[in-house]
């Protein structure tokens, strides 16, 4: 086999390796997704004052910063065990859906959605934003930049600081919203609802209007039936910021509901000798390996899962799309709920929906009256010594649990993170993809690696908050090997 070298560098958050293993024949026998680099913020917490914990977790990540602080915030309002005023809990929120908006346009147009604007096929240095950029003109690169300026610019308005926030306080938020301030926001939450819409024009005339692209969301190289998992509303609404988290089976039949606080009765974490990410299961079905059915605890938790596990979307515009969503894939509602969508590659439709959700959603709040109310914080009185705080981050449902003595000092920290929650249905996604794609006799060209590259790139994976690793460097190393272990083809990304 030749050398096939793919650059530039992959378009994920992180460190990962993919192992493929061939058989006597040639063929796929197995495909391995590997993080090798170790995570730590549990222990590095232990010891902490409480009260630290939005700051610090805010640097989890510095792609979702925004997650890891609200669902810290919200653990500590459990801990204190003090509730915030509504108008603390709406200025969250509406933080929440400015970055929602920026972080998805983010991965439409810089990590996913090139392969299919510019093609999975295309040479690698245009499969990149500025590949997106030529392809459908340079007025859309100037909009998507203003989009992540003017959510950027909320996010540090109402949460103190532009990347690691600060506002967030048990019991609360450390500043109000002025009628001056809540003008701006509105303004700005107008804009991203045009924007939302002009990102789902773009979508239907490059993607779902090309046969090529349609024909490959729909085939069997990326779809998985798996449980799903994702937060609601009373309604059954897909909420990104509060609610119980739903778990619906392959079927769409609701398997569980539970608030976030006992996520713990009903997930559990599998540790696996070959990579530190851990694989969170169903308890109640139990670990069976990488593989799917009704009879594997494996789930998934993505923009598609939240859709999935939803009844509707509680805004008229979102569901609209919604609506859509589910008829292009011919699905039909039983008992007032559609069958869960399996093809992986809709992930990246639903999430141009959630950016339209949370637009949205963002002029709601804004409008909302209450909002500048003053009435921002309610002061802890107590420790209750337990508190778990959960968001959907964009990338899967995001717990943090932390547990305290009296004092307010962290005895036992744990997260799971959107990722993780992602792992199982990532490496199996791949593996699919390899043993679809890559056939004995066949030359395997760098278009054909990157079409098994698109399989873990749909899940918008973050590794870099699911691990972490000293310096820092970002390698994506992919081996081929033989039936004995040898390794016949390598290639490495570096970042």
């Amino acid at each position: 086999m030749k050398q096939i070298t793919i650059n530039p560098i992959t378009r994920l958050e992180g460190h990962g390796r993919i192992e493929i293993f061939l058989d006597a024949h040639g063929d796929v026998a197995n495909a391995v997704l590997q993080v090798p680099e170790l995570r730590g913020f549990e222990q590095f917490c232990v010891g902490r004052k409480a009260e630290d914990m939005p700051v610090i977790m805010s640097r989890i990540c510095g792609v979702c910063p925004e997650a890891h602080h609200l669902a810290a915030t919200k653990a500590l309002d459990r801990l204190f065990a003090v509730e915030p005023p509504p108008a603390a809990k709406k200025i969250r929120e509406l933080l929440y859906m400015a970055f929602y908006v920026t972080d998805h346009t983010t991965h439409f147009y810089a990590l996913g959605g090139p392969d299919f604007i510019v093609g999975p096929d295309a040479p690698p240095s245009e499969r990149n934003i500025l590949g997106v950029i030529r392809k459908v003109g340079l007025d859309v690169g100037k909009q998507v930049i203003a989009c992540r300026a003017r959510n950027h610019h909320v996010i540090q308005m109402l949460g103190g600081r532009g990347v690691h926030l600060a506002a967030g306080l048990p019991g609360g938020w450390s500043k109000f919203i002025s009628e001056e301030e809540r003008k701006e926001i509105e303004k700005i939450a107008i804009e991203n609802l045009e924007f939302a819409q002009f990102t789902l024009r773009i979508f239907a005339s490059v993607v779902l209007n090309n046969s090529v692209y349609a024909d490959l969301i729909q085939s069997d190289v990326y779809c998985h039936e798996t449980y799903y998992m994702g937060t609601v509303d009373e309604n059954n609404h897909s909420n990104l910021y509060d609610g119980e988290i739903r778990v619906v089976d392959p079927q769409g039949r609701e398997f569980l509901k539970f608030p976030s606080a006992k996520y713990f009765e009903h997930i559990a974490e599998r540790v696996e000798p070959w990579t530190y990410l851990k694989f969170p299961f169903l308890k109640k079905v139990g670990w069976k390996g990488l593989v799917d059915g009704i009879d594997s605890g494996v789930y998934c938790a993505t923009p598609l899962s939240r859709l999935n596990v939803s009844d509707g979307l509680a805004t008229p515009l979102a569901q609209a799309e919604y609506e859509r969503f589910y008829a292009a894939f011919g699905r039909k509602k039983i008992d007032g709920h559609y069958q869960p969508v399996h093809h992986r590659l809709a992930t990246h439709w639903a999430r141009l929906i959630e950016i339209l959700y949370a637009s949205e959603r963002m002029l709601e709040l804004v409008r909302d009256k209450e909002i500048t109310s003053q009435d921002v914080r309610r002061i802890p009185s107590s420790v209750a010594g337990v508190g778990v705080g959960s968001v959907e981050a964009p990338r899967g449902t995001l717990f943090h649990h932390y547990e305290s003595d009296a004092n307010g000092i962290l005895t036992k920290v744990n997260l799971i993170v959107g990722t993780t929650n992602n792992h199982a249905a990532m490496a199996m996604s791949i593996k699919r993809a390899a043993q679809k794609l890559i056939r004995a006799g066949h030359v395997i060209e760098e278009g054909l690696l990157n079409r098994i590259e698109m399989a873990f790139r749909l899940y918008d994976p973050c590794l870099s908050c699911a691990t972490h690793a000293l310096p820092g460097s970002m390698p994506l190393i992919v081996n081929v090997r033989n039936d004995d272990g040898e390794i016949v083809r390598s290639f490495r990304r570096d970042g």
